[in-house]
């Protein structure tokens, strides 16, 4: 069988090749691609005879799945995998199974980052300094003891949650889909946790259910001194929404690395002249530690396929 890595996965050669070489043992034949290319007929020549491909967050459309007759297993190397036609993937009997898990902490800490930034007005204090100004409009405020609302306790979302709680005395509330009891924090409705929040962030995958959850209503019963952060989905926030909210003062601040679309975003996106808002180009997952992590989780998903103990499977 065949495993076709149709994009680097940002860990050097020498890391990847103990990986290669568990795989090769196992029987499979390895084929590898150093750049990203991410239009249809290329992801059909490099995927048409492979098996099992390897890839993190390029469109894998039905129409690329259809051109992959041999195609049994696809192993993604990213947490969500709302980009794959798994409909397609469904009626094809074809496995999917992510990388869950691998970037917990490299999101849960740029998310306290950004809560921070956006307390203390970094962005603009730099932007200040840079342009030879004093400290005008500068004092900020600090995140120890602050109310932190999440929404959405997976892995990422508890990571944050306890890091609030037990490193800077926040008060947590939480809100998720299904009961959980955890040892900080309270479990709210989520018009509660809007309410009473100081930080509202965002921790949900992107599915109909939390598409657009927040939204005009649900901003507006948020603090004036509030701040959202959105490491999540960029479809998770109405984006005309929260310029509104932004634009009337009506909450504080926003921080957001997530967007309708992978950045870089178009020079009219309403964001980019939006007042008091932190925007990141989607790095949220992106440290050396965490694309380790994953190199080794998309490689183990496959041996344990091959096992018949598939796992992370979606």
């Amino acid at each position: 069988m065949r495993i076709h890595l149709i994009e680097p996965l940002n860990v050097d050669q020498h890391f990847l090749s103990k990986f290669i070489e568990e795989a090769e043992n196992a029987g499979f034949e390895f084929h590898q691609w150093r750049d990203r290319k991410e239009d249809t007929q290329t992801l059909i020549e490099r995927c048409k005879d492979a098996d099992v491909v390897i890839f993190s967050n390029i469109p894998f459309t039905a129409e690329v799945i259809d051109a992959c007759p041999k195609l049994k297993m696809l192993s993604v190397a990213f947490t969500g995998v709302d980009h794959v036609d798994m409909k397609a993937c469904r009626e094809r009997d074809i496995l999917v199974s992510n990388a869950a898990g691998y970037s917990t902490q490299s999101v849960a800490e740029l998310t306290i980052a950004l809560m921070i930034g956006a307390f203390r007005n970094v962005v603009s204090n730099e932007a200040k300094t840079r342009s030879l100004k004093g400290r005008d409009g500068y004092v900020g405020n600090e995140l120890s003891g602050k109310t932190v609302g999440i929404i959405g306790m997976g892995a990422i979302g508890s990571a944050v949650g306890k890091i609030c709680s037990v490193a800077f005395g926040c008060r947590v509330l939480y809100y998720n889909r299904s009961p959980k009891k955890l040892d900080f924090g309270k479990q709210v409705p989520l018009n509660d946790l809007l309410k009473a929040s100081d930080i509202v962030s965002l921790h949900v995958p992107l599915n109909d259910e939390s598409s657009g959850m927040i939204g005009e209503e649900e901003l507006a019963q948020m603090k004036s001194t509030a701040v959202i952060i959105n490491t999540a989905r960029g479809p998770v926030v109405e984006t005309q929404a929260l310029v509104h909210a932004l634009r009337r003062q009506s909450i504080a601040a926003a921080a957001i690395d997530m967007y309708e679309q992978e950045p870089p975003l178009p020079a009219d996106h309403p964001f980019l002249s939006c007042p008091n808002i932190m925007l990141m180009p989607h790095i949220a997952y992106a440290t050396q530690e965490a694309f380790r992590l994953r190199a080794e989780i998309v490689f183990k998903n496959i041996l344990q396929w091959k096992a018949g103990k598939p796992q992370n499977v979606q």
